[in-house]
């Protein structure tokens, strides 16, 4: 039981999963969240990331085996394909069953978030628009914890903006050290049409624009707190894929540190926005 318990954490994608979760239980909070509402905001983005990540790893098993993936708990056999599938599917349903506990309107926008990842794992990931269900899923996340507010106010639209681009730069950069293994299984998304270099352009432009929103966006002028997390996520990332690069040419491993270089501009973009008191 404990190996098989240990498997599904790693099949989830533990890391970004808990990032995104985390970022969404501040973002609540920032929001003006009740503990409860909290509560509900984070069980739900939690919900929402495991059926991602293990419907990911449960589709992807074939492709990761082929590479020798062994870090992919499923093609290293560490836990079944059936076990992730099922956990996937329950993940999956309990996702609008916790958010409905806030309102309707809120369960729906995560539902389309859900929905929209989901496609991406299949059969958009393959596709030239694979970068679509990223954005539409991280801009549908803040309105989805906004929405979940007493009264479900409208969210802002810099808010989704922000959102989007985020996603968006994210997808770029979680695909870069997969580009080769990709390659050999026939994988080819849209980062991949661009090869790493427009890939890694095309995150940093896109995760500066939605720090560019969070400064912006609010009524009033741009803090010099602000300006300076623009000045962050402008130089996190190239020197995240230094690293990266760097550190994988020594080790021989994959360069994994491009994505949490994002994932320090995503916390370093929210910890702005709910210390500016600006969230809604």
């Amino acid at each position: 039981m404990s190996s098989t318990v240990l498997g599904l954490v790693r099949a989830s994608h533990p890391e970004p999963s808990a990032a995104v979760t985390a970022v969404s239980g501040l973002l609540a909070w920032g929001a003006g969240h009740s503990p409860t509402g909290v509560a509900a905001v984070t069980a739900t983005v939690l919900a929402s990331q495991l059926a991602v990540g293990w419907t990911n790893d449960a589709l992807d098993a074939g492709r990761d085996a082929a590479v020798g993936r062994t870090d992919k708990p499923v093609a290293a056999s560490a836990v079944s394909r059936r076990t992730v599938a099922v956990g996937a599917v329950l993940a999956a349903l309990a996702t609008p069953l916790l958010a409905v506990t806030t309102n309707p309107t809120a369960a729906l926008w995560v539902t389309i978030a859900l929905v929209s990842a989901l496609l991406y794992d299949w059969p958009l990931k393959s596709s030239p628009v694979s970068v679509l269900p990223y954005a539409v899923s991280f801009g549908a996340l803040p309105a989805f914890v906004v929405l979940a507010l007493p009264g479900a106010p409208a969210p802002p639209a810099w808010l989704v903006a922000a959102g989007a681009c985020l996603g968006a730069g994210a997808h770029f950069a979680n695909v870069l050290p997969d580009l080769a293994d990709d390659a050999r299984t026939g994988v080819r998304g849209l980062p991949h049409r661009l090869g790493p270099a427009g890939s890694r352009v095309a995150a940093a432009a896109l995760l500066l624009a939605a720090t560019v929103a969070l400064v912006v966006g609010p009524p009033g002028p741009p803090s010099w707190l602000g300006l300076s997390a623009v000045a962050a996520a402008a130089v996190v990332p190239p020197l995240g894929w230094y690293g990266g690069r760097r550190g994988a040419g020594e080790a021989g491993g994959r360069p994994v540190t491009a994505f949490r270089a994002v994932m320090v501009v995503a916390l370093i973009d929210v910890v702005l926005l709910v210390a500016s008191g600006r969230v809604i």
